[in-house]
């Protein structure tokens, strides 16, 4: 196996704890589904459980990092150099209505730059993980982005309410921008874009794309502005932002 850094290695800790609520909770999301109240409420609970166990997990050997987190922000640590930059559920909407497609998403922003990600998927047990200058691995298993160059071969993903209609691009929504960019690491899209995101949404799947040698626009990665996200493999990139007509 090859060697991870001691950051990556306290984010995959990290995310195993976490996951186990996650599972248990998607269980019992199954028996709220029906009830009156709905499940909404459960699933915000769910999102706050997880994001406190990876944040626990996190500053147990890292006291000084920063963090920044969807449900409770920013949190300005003596080290604001290095920032966790979590997503506890991507995908809640698909969690919530019982749909097993949503992952937890860790990433390590050194000063402006992104330089650890980690994309867990509980419910397939599928991990998605890069470091600056280290490749991109699935399961242990280097990844690449896809070869493809005919765009009929492609497959692309989006998401958000816009809608999209080219002939050119044969397009998915999942609901999950992490496992979306994490799919193109791996070479199972070959392209992906969206509008209106954050950062928590995509920090890992930026460096997992870059690791795997694909392609990504240009991001600021200190926004607290919503952003936009073209991502794709070498062979395809260009031809994508061609369909996409001023996206």
């Amino acid at each position: 196996m090859h060697s991870i850094s001691p950051n990556l290695n306290i984010m995959i800790k990290a995310c195993e704890k976490a996951s186990k609520v996650i599972i248990r909770d998607f269980g019992e999301l199954e028996k709220l589904q029906v009830s009156a109240k709905g499940p909404s409420d459960f699933v915000t609970n769910s999102d706050k459980k997880v994001e406190k166990i990876i944040i626990e997990e996190l500053t147990k050997s890292r006291k000084k990092f920063s963090i920044l987190s969807e449900e409770i922000g920013e949190i300005k640590n003596s080290d604001e150099d290095n920032c966790w930059i979590i997503d506890p559920i991507d995908g809640t909407t698909n969690f919530l209505h019982g749909i097993p497609h949503f992952a937890i998403s860790i990433a390590l922003r050194k000063k402006q730059e992104i330089i650890s990600g980690l994309i867990f998927d509980p419910i397939k047990n599928e991990m998605f993980y890069a470091e600056k200058n280290g490749g991109a691995y699935f399961n242990n298993q280097r990844i690449r982005v896809s070869k493809k160059r005919n765009l009929n071969e492609c497959l692309f993903a989006t998401g958000g309410k816009d809608q999209f209609h080219n002939k050119n691009l044969n397009v998915r929504k999942s609901g999950s921008a992490a496992l979306d960019m994490a799919y193109v690491g791996a070479g199972r899209y070959d392209g992906y874009f969206q509008k209106n995101l954050n950062i928590w949404d995509i920090a890992a799947g930026i460096i997992i794309v870059n690791e795997a040698g694909g392609k990504i626009n240009d991001i600021n990665y200190s926004s607290k502005e919503v952003i936009k996200i073209l991502a794709g493999s070498n062979s395809v990139y260009d031809k994508m932002i061609e369909n996409l007509n001023n996206f």
